[in-house]
């Protein structure tokens, strides 16, 4: 069987780099950072990584995983309700739950599972889930498991919502499911139109803060704090793999009984590992940092608000953002491959997006903004995007 199985598979491998859609992994050889270095040896700008406050190698977050791998071990080789319960992982539920302004929090190994758990254990086939089009793809996977009656609407469109809102008043219980910023676009989920809506056609809310938290809101706390409704949506699942350090883990923050079912049956929870006692020590350190200075929030807005105007003012064609992501649009694939594969000569990594990551015909770089960054790594960033740009006629002139 499997001889006739290859054979398909390597047709198929064979047409995705023919149509231009074969990803590449760079190998990188040192800490995650603002300067990295690649397998090859040369040393290059990042600007792809999910690393928003620099936090990726920071000494203080290495030194907490460092002393509790020496004071609570490398592994807990169990679940968290049979023997897999650290009193780091309730301190940094506590932790989460502080910083959002929640009820109470549950970890995962990480986000995907949190959105792939989530649904399954609270609503049922006299449900309705209304999701946003442009949803993660563990959201969409999630939903998938879920037995709930499906709404969809076009990407942070209201009137939409309101649409797939009238149509869903005949189920039992109605979840609006959102994005708070749209990882390929950059673009904010308007959160208080959308709890507004839920308001007003007896709906729940819950949003994916993976690439909104530490990043937007006046001290990062995310899209309730940005549109003030902080402590107001019933479900918030998140990830400590970006803003907050960069290495692994998921959780689920909002209301005291939906944490509860969650613990009883939501199945990455219940038959996955305990996240390691190094990563939840780091996250209770991180969240200490973040509740004594906003100092990382304010570099990451200023350095996103420097990047985007002056990427503007070059020429490139950017997707309005109000997030650390800035979408380089160049609409082909091979020519997002290539200005990439350029741009990496010139110094700088960053990477094409294209089909199935994004649709058809919309192929980008995705730049994403780091406190980590400096002035003259900006600088020299949009310098090599603007000669690639002009050498693969993006730009003019």
């Amino acid at each position: 069987m499997y001889d006739r199985l290859q054979a398909h598979l390597q047709k198929e491998l064979a047409d995705i780099r023919e149509a231009g859609l074969y990803k590449n992994e760079r190998v990188i050889t040192t800490p995650q950072g603002a300067e990295i270095k690649v397998n090859s040896g040369a040393e290059v700008l990042n600007f792809c990584a999910n690393n928003y406050l620099g936090l990726s190698n920071n000494p203080k977050l290495i030194a907490a995983a460092k002393e509790a791998l020496d004071s609570h071990g490398y592994g807990l080789s169990s679940v968290r309700f049979i023997c897999g319960t650290q009193d780091l992982h309730k301190r940094l539920e506590a932790k989460i739950a502080e910083f959002f302004g929640t009820e109470d929090t549950i970890l995962y190994a990480a986000c995907f599972d949190a959105n792939g758990g989530v649904f399954e254990p609270l609503l049922g086939e006299e449900d309705a889930i209304i999701s946003d089009s442009l949803n993660h793809a563990s959201i969409i996977d999630g939903v998938r498991l879920c037995k709930a009656q499906r709404y969809r609407y076009a990407n942070a469109d209201m009137a939409d919502l309101e649409e797939q809102l009238k149509l869903a008043q005949a189920q039992r219980f109605r979840l609006i499911v959102t994005d708070g910023v749209f990882s390929m676009d950059g673009n904010v989920a308007p959160m208080d139109k959308i709890h507004e809506l839920a308001q007003k056609y007896d709906a729940m809310v819950m949003v994916d803060e993976c690439h909104s938290a530490g990043v937007v809101g006046e001290t990062g706390r995310g899209v309730t704090e940005l549109f003030n409704i902080r402590g107001k949506i019933e479900i918030i699942t998140g990830t400590l793999g970006k803003a907050f350090g960069g290495a692994i883990g998921g959780f689920t923050t909002g209301k005291k009984e939906i944490i509860e079912m969650l613990r009883q049956r939501s199945r990455p929870y219940l038959f996955s590992n305990s996240i390691p006692p190094t990563v939840a020590s780091a996250g209770i350190k991180m969240f200490d940092m973040m509740a004594e200075t906003n100092e990382l929030q304010d570099r990451l807005h200023e350095n996103t608000a420097y990047f985007v105007k002056r990427m503007v003012d070059a020429g490139f064609d950017i997707k309005p953002t109000r997030s650390a992501i800035c979408a380089v649009m160049l609409y082909d694939a091979k020519l997002s491959q290539d200005m990439a594969a350029k741009l990496l000569d010139e110094g700088i990594y960053v990477i094409g997006f294209y089909y199935p990551v994004v649709p058809k015909g919309q192929a980008r770089i995705r730049v994403q903004i780091s406190a980590a960054h400096k002035r003259e790594h900006l600088d020299k960033c949009i310098a090599a995007f603007t000669k690639v740009g002009k050498e693969l006629g993006v730009l003019k002139g």
